[in-house]
């Protein structure tokens, strides 16, 4: 759940086929997403209450490089480089805070991480002999 690329790894260590593997790595991230999309929304209405009663700048340059990434590539972008890049956790809270909706969110992070499993498990599972002469 925590890291994707774990889930191939972990289905090769156990002894998995190769689309057991496949279908535990796309449960572990899809279960993360349903989890943390709920608490990433409460989230959210935690830290703008707070930062209403900071008096916070909204507009700093760290939230103004969020957006514009947000912007650019939405909820397709995030979730597409979820498992590459982020790991499911903060991909998910990020699509939730930025304001998609659940069903957005669960769309586009199931086929991302169809997608991804089926790559990141036929590379472990092709090519991890060559990776152990290597290591």
């Amino acid at each position: 759940m925590v890291k994707f690329i774990g889930g191939p790894l972990a289905g090769v260590a156990a002894g998995l086929t190769y689309l057991e593997s496949v279908l535990l790595t796309i449960a572990g991230m899809m279960t993360t997403v349903v989890i943390f999309s709920i608490v990433g929304r409460a989230f959210a209405k935690w830290w703008s209450a707070r930062q209403r009663a900071k008096n916070a700048s909204v507009f700093n340059k760290k939230n103004r490089r969020i957006v514009k990434v947000w912007k650019s590539y939405g909820v397709v972008g995030v979730a597409f480089l979820t498992p590459v890049i982020f790991s499911p956790i903060l991909g998910t809270v990020v699509v939730a805070v930025l304001g998609a909706s659940r069903k957005q969110i669960f769309i586009h992070m199931l086929w991302s991480a169809i997608v991804w499993s089926t790559v990141l498990n036929l590379v472990v599972f092709e090519f991890g002999d060559l990776a152990e002469q290597w290591f």
